[in-house]
């Protein structure tokens, strides 16, 4: 049965995004960047909310400008032909391989473990992470740990969930100042 992962950069204070919405703090270095394309490897579907959607088209269309370097030209071409799923309420249409959810995330989730393929089905964004945690439905927390203290914003962690049993299953450190997590929930 394919894994569903939750990945995302977080502030040590747990946040994706500060409180002024901003995630400038969270650009990778070169190592980093590096790891999240290798990572992207292992993913045959990504559920997006709107807005981290709304973020990553930036991918659609970047290689036009053709200002981007070997690594993001490398990360273009497994993310755009990488199949999306989005949930929103408000988008009528979405773009590339992308496709609007036409059930909630527990029947979304079930129907893409039931068809074949491989790869992990790794979700992004902290609202519709939440919604699947409530559900029971992630196997595992990726984060890399960025040195920052954003002080509020939008938490990785749902502030109502229940208590979550969790094993680490891996850990690296990027330089002397990124740190990698990746625990899997314990069923």
């Amino acid at each position: 049965m394919r894994s569903v992962t939750y990945s995302m950069n977080i502030s040590l204070d747990g946040y994706i995004v500060g409180p002024d919405g901003g995630f400038d703090w969270s650009v990778p270095d070169a190592e980093v960047f590096r790891f999240w394309i290798d990572q992207i490897r292992g993913v045959g579907v990504h559920l997006l909310g709107r807005r981290l959607y709304e973020t990553m088209l930036y991918w659609e269309t970047a290689e036009q400008e053709g200002s981007l370097d070997e690594a993001e030209r490398e990360w273009t071409g497994l993310w755009n032909p990488l199949p999306k799923v989005v949930f929103s309420r408000t988008l009528t249409e979405v773009r590339g391989r992308a496709r609007l959810a036409t059930g909630g995330v527990a029947e979304e989730i079930e129907r893409l473990r039931a068809e074949p393929g491989e790869g992990d089905i790794a979700i992004g964004g902290a609202t519709l992470a939440a919604e699947a945690a409530s559900l029971d439905l992630i196997d595992e927390y990726q984060v890399i740990v960025y040195p920052v203290l954003v002080g509020g914003g939008i938490p990785f962690f749902a502030r109502n969930e229940r208590q979550v049993e969790l094993d680490l299953v891996e850990t690296r450190t990027f330089g002397r100042r990124f740190v990698y997590l990746r625990y899997r929930v314990v069923r």
